[in-house]
């Protein structure tokens, strides 16, 4: 678990997931509303498959 708590990739994809949820609260309904949302499920599911993939490389390495 502290692997993808502290991991760059993860916090990053957090941060912009925060800030789509702010936008869509607080900003004008348009058709950039969904492009963010998919922007960031994509960007959370690339960091998560990152940590997996240093983590499968960091047993093998063992």
């Amino acid at each position: 678990m502290r692997k993808y708590l502290f991991n760059g990739a993860i916090i990053s994809a957090v941060i912009g997931l925060w800030t789509t949820v702010q936008s869509s609260k607080n900003g004008p309904r348009d058709w950039r509303i969904p492009l963010m949302w998919i922007n960031a499920g994509i960007s959370l599911v690339l960091a998560v498959g990152a940590v997996l993939e240093e983590s499968k490389e960091a047993s093998e390495r063992d």
